[in-house]
């Protein structure tokens, strides 16, 4: 532990260097300059790299925002030992307007680590890599191999990384995924998540021309009453609330919601601008059923085609995340352990909560790994997805903590569930782990 905070410059360095590699998505073009950086990070930690990409066909739409390799890096360290996959995703969202900072540029700020990605969830790969450096120079004897999973696509993309390495076999064990919280946290579950792209289409003509019998159709002015119209379904879709256990900073429960997420059209002010794209972002709740949420919003489309017909629509779904059910399972107890003794919570202190955020994990479930521990850096402060994105030196080495500990063979050696009573059917169950699964949870259906 005491290497851990010695590192823990060498930690902010690495940080410093993933932040400086765009791997916004969409489009999510720097896979592999990610895995280029990180292949040498890990390789003197005795790990084994293999480079394994999403075909083109699964992830790609014509017209679509993702472009680019979809590269994710998997790197193994074999004792025989049980395998304890750590997952990251690498892609970061794109940056908004109004960072006061260079978003690829790590800026400290006293304890404050600033930059794209720093929380979600760059941070959390410096972390275990310290984690990983301070076992190996001090000797000590791990309870499982790490499997290091660095995932692409997890922004809301069309097929996943963690989606493809689930379904082709590549995962072994069970699996943390630092894509949490540091809170004294037991993950409940969390919501899915469709983006639908919409187009819609009129006639380019010179704008002096645009107010002529017969001329052009503006596109942008035609879909004013389908953005009324799906302005009106988002309150209707807010109304829904699900039955998950909400975060205790909530002001009330969990609901879906649909966005208008993004609007594009128009060229200059010579043109009548003939084709504006809309972007619908969708989360749905457990209880919800993917197809009729989709459903829903096509109706709304189909009835705005029929009274414009002199305009032309089209969709495409270009990204889906289905939702997670409750997580919960043997390692758990020690998880939680673990990360009370990273960041100094007492094991009363942890409470169990899903969110209305989402997670490329639904799929991994459905290939029957059930169980996922969840970790992190994310705290309600730290402005995820947002300009001032940020973690803190603290966090970082609270959360190295936490890893070493649950991955040295000597914490709580009597929660291995591999090798202690922990890991029978008949033990009793943790006392801090709810077994009660909110109603409706359970169902995911495509």
């Amino acid at each position: 532990m005491a290497l851990i905070a010695g590192g823990l410059e060498l930690a902010v360095a690495d940080l410093a260097r993933m932040i400086a590699i765009d791997t916004s998505f969409p489009p999510g073009q720097g896979y592999d300059a990610f895995a280029d950086l990180l292949e040498p990070l890990v390789w003197p930690l005795g790990f084994a790299t293999e480079r394994i990409v999403v075909p083109e066909a699964l992830w790609h739409v014509a017209g679509g925002p993702a472009a680019g390799r979809r590269t994710n890096l998997v790197a193994t360290r074999r004792t025989g030992k049980p395998v304890c996959g750590l997952y990251f995703h690498v892609d970061t969202v794109p940056a908004a307007p109004g960072w006061r900072s260079d978003p690829l540029r790590l800026a400290r700020e006293g304890d404050r680590l600033i930059g794209l990605g720093a929380a979600d969830m760059k941070g959390s790969i410096a972390a275990v890599l310290l984690a990983l450096r301070a076992a190996v120079a001090s000797g000590v004897e791990l309870a499982y191999d790490p499997m290091l999973l660095f995932c692409t696509d997890e922004e809301g993309g069309l097929f996943p990384g963690v989606r493809y390495l689930a379904e082709q076999g590549k995962l072994e064990g069970h699996i943390v995924n630092f894509n949490g919280s540091a809170e004294a946290r037991i993950w409940a579950g969390c919501f899915g998540l469709f983006n639908l792209l919409v187009r819609v289409r009129g006639q380019t003509v010179h704008a002096g021309e645009g107010n002529r019998t017969g001329a052009g159709r503006n596109a942008i002015e035609g879909a004013l009453p389908l953005l009324q119209a799906l302005f009106e379904l988002k309150s209707k879709v807010a109304a829904r609330t699900s039955a998950l256990p909400p975060p205790p900073h909530a002001g009330g429960p969990l609901a879906a919601s649909l966005n208008i997420a993004a609007a594009h059209g128009g060229t200059s002010g010579g043109q009548v601008p003939s084709l504006v794209e809309i972007m619908l972002s969708r989360r749905y709740m457990p209880e919800e059923r993917f197809d009729e949420a989709l459903a829903e919003i096509r109706s709304v489309i189909d009835a705005f085609t029929a009274r414009s017909p002199d305009l032309a629509v089209e969709t495409d779904l270009i990204g889906h995340l289905i939702p997670v059910d409750d997580p919960g399972g043997p390692h758990w107890p020690r998880w939680q352990r673990a990360v009370g003794h990273g960041f100094g919570y007492a094991p009363e202190d942890f409470r169990k909560w899903g969110a209305a955020s989402c997670s490329d994990f639904g799929y991994v479930q459905r290939t029957g790994m059930r169980e996922v521990l969840l970790g992190g850096l994310g705290r309600p402060d730290r402005m995820i997805h947002s300009p001032g994105e940020h973690t803190t030196t603290g966090d970082l080495v609270a959360l190295a903590r936490a890893v070493l500990a649950y991955l040295a063979a000597d914490f709580m050696p009597e929660l291995i569930p591999e090798t202690s009573r922990a890991g029978n059917a008949d033990s009793d169950p943790d006392p801090l782990l709810p077994t009660e699964t909110p109603k409706g949870a359970n169902h995911v259906e495509l």
